[in-house]
């Protein structure tokens, strides 16, 4: 089986339009998962072919190992704060899921994206909670204790801090701004 590292694919959404490209031209896929799709043995796979496809749907592939890892990084920290098992630590998470050391994974990904882990991870929170803020049926002291915040006072200076506002005037303005997971950085 041939496996491709794919860069911005950071939801279920996307591997189901991705995997509908694929196979829509041809190419037979053995299974799909954020950052990464594999294809079955029998699939006759040219390259150009599958980059064409990627960057026609907003996607990348990832050739480099240094892109791979950052791409992995990635994958765990969205997979880690969508099935919310991401409450501990956040560089022990990263070294359990990488089984690599921290400080070298952290200063590939701060030179490659121009932005620390730690506020990468803060701005897929701060996403997050604004969508959990637009559902509008939980509090934000609910919201704060769902993402792991010692008070909804810690989450609303990081909310002001990232997003120019409080969590109550972007509540109310209803003009709601969020970004794609993969535009983070």
């Amino acid at each position: 089986m041939t496996s491709f590292k794919v860069k911005n694919m950071v939801c279920d959404r996307c591997k189901s339009v991705l995997k509908s490209e694929l196979e829509k031209n041809g190419l037979r896929i053995a299974h799909i998962e954020l950052g990464e799709v594999t294809f079955e043995e029998s699939s006759n796979i040219e390259i150009n072919k599958v980059r064409e496809i990627l960057d026609r749907n907003g996607f990348e592939l990832v050739i480099g190992q240094k892109e791979q890892l950052i791409t992995q990084i990635k994958k765990h920290l969205i997979v880690g704060l969508q099935d919310q098992s991401l409450n501990q630590n956040l560089s022990k998470y990263i070294v359990d899921k990488m089984n690599k050391d921290y400080s070298v994974l952290s200063k590939l990904f701060s030179a490659h994206e121009g932005i620390t882990i730690e506020k990468y991870f803060i701005g897929l929170k701060i996403e997050r909670v604004k969508e959990l803020i637009q559902m509008g049926d939980r509090t934000f002291s609910e919201i704060a204790y769902q993402f792991g915040y010692n008070s909804s006072s810690h989450l609303a200076r990081q909310f002001k801090s990232a997003t120019g506002m409080s969590m109550g005037t972007y509540q109310k303005a209803r003009e709601w701004n969020r970004k794609p997971l993969d535009q983070i950085v």
